[in-house]
């Protein structure tokens, strides 16, 4: 009982300290000299950026 409710908690939390911005994406690093490339798996979408710093926001909603 005390661990289903544990899970619980731990999927609310999660869900509520998620970055809603970028939740439908999945960045996907390639590094040059000077930056990175970035290309979300799911729509397909390219940015230039800093070198380990994942995109904060989902261009996805562009694209509607």
């Amino acid at each position: 009982m005390h661990i289903l409710i544990g899970l619980i908690i731990a999927f609310i939390v999660v869900a509520l300290l998620s970055n809603r911005k970028t939740r439908h994406c999945c960045w996907r690093e390639y590094r040059k000299e000077a930056g990175s490339r970035w290309r979300c798996v799911h729509c397909g979408h390219e940015i230039m950026g800093a070198q380990g710093q994942t995109p904060k926001r989902c261009l996805r909603s562009q694209e509607e």
